[in-house]
């Protein structure tokens, strides 16, 4: 980016937002110009890296100086806060969800673009190195034309993790918490969801939330997946466990993707191909290629991102709108499981 650096502040300094303020101080073209949270982990921020803390988001957008903020507080509050960024024509990167549910994430789209004001959303593993280059295979044709994708997020949660009340209630399990990543990967790499259908269970702890589920994913282009979802099983297979781009968990050398199509396999993130050439059939062996795995920090990435957006340098990868289509999936994915019906979008 050229010019000055772009004068990012973070409202909310939770684990998320706390993960911000480093990307933002370790991005290029940026630099972490205030912190907004009334709570002591917010002065700490604030003090550790020589910036004003404030108490609230309006006393923050007042006091100005700002190009751009980065959102990180509560679900719930993420509609407000992104309609006073908007208002006051500053850009904003909400964390995801972009909402609680599709009608109020309308509602801050729809502003957004009338207003002009770039909206963002924080599905930054579309920033991880690992997907860009597993979308440039895809669109390479190096498995062909996709037919089908095998999604897995299976982890266990310890029990202190439900400590948290909020935790144990509707709206809290992996589906909307977790999943809500991978649908937005699963739409990057292979396009629209048109239906979906779904099972899920509490089956083990009890809890009023779900722990476990499983999705059947229709895509526009006749490709079809399933995505097999718990956080109550010690297995290899999540993102998280497998990607290496969050330092907290354990890194795997398995995958949690499989995406098949006409001409080969590939799974990610591991970047491993599968193919035959061009005579396949099950009585030919297969060749394996394994691709390089490219490095960077996607939250770091997706700051820069932002920064660049903020001075009209690109548009938006993951735009209001791409987050509210994520959203309207999950949604339809939670009726689906409560309904026990296949559910079109």
């Amino acid at each position: 980016m050229t010019g000055s650096p772009a004068r990012i502040a973070v409202v909310g300094a939770g684990l998320i937002g706390r993960r911000h303020i480093d990307a933002i101080v370790a991005s290029q073209g940026a630099v972490l110009a205030a912190v907004a949270d009334p709570r002591d982990a917010a002065v700490a921020a604030a003090v550790a890296q020589g910036v004003p803390q404030y108490r609230d988001l309006d006393t923050l957008i007042a006091v100005g100086g700002l190009d751009g903020i980065v959102l990180a507080t509560p679900n719930a509050l993420h509609v407000a806060g992104g309609l006073a960024c908007i208002a006051a024509g500053l850009p904003v990167l909400v964390e995801k969800p972009l909402a609680t549910d599709v009608a109020q994430a309308q509602t801050l789209v729809d502003a957004a673009e009338r207003a002009g004001v770039p909206l963002l959303v924080g599905h930054h593993r579309r920033h991880n190195p690992l997907i860009a280059a597993a979308r440039a295979m895809l669109a390479a044709g190096d498995i062909g034309t996709p037919v089908s994708v095998q999604g897995q997020f299976w982890l266990m949660k310890p029990d202190d993790y439900f400590a948290t009340p909020w935790r144990v209630q509707p709206g809290a399990g992996p589906i909307f918490l977790n999943l809500i990543h991978d649908i937005d990967l699963m739409r990057h790499l292979l396009g629209e969801i048109t239906a979906v259908q779904a099972a899920q269970s509490s089956a083990v702890r009890g809890h009023a939330v779900e722990e476990t589920a499983v999705i059947l994913l229709e895509f526009a282009n006749g490709a079809l997946g399933t995505m097999n979802v718990s956080d109550t099983i010690p297995a290899p297979w999540s993102w998280e466990l497998t990607s290496g781009e969050n330092p907290a968990y354990p890194v795997t050398d398995q995958s949690c993707y499989r995406i098949g199509g006409t001409l080969g396999a590939l799974e990610v993130p591991s970047l491993r191909l599968w193919h035959q050439g061009d005579d396949r059939g099950w009585f030919h062996p297969l060749s394996t290629r394994l691709s390089a795995r490219p490095g960077g920090d996607p939250l770091v990435l997706q700051i820069e991102h932002f920064a660049r957006v903020i001075v009209g340098e690109e548009p938006p990868l993951v735009s209001g709108r791409e987050g509210l289509r994520t959203l309207a999936v999950i949604e339809a994915i939670k009726k689906a499981a409560k309904d026990g019906s296949r559910v079109v979008l």
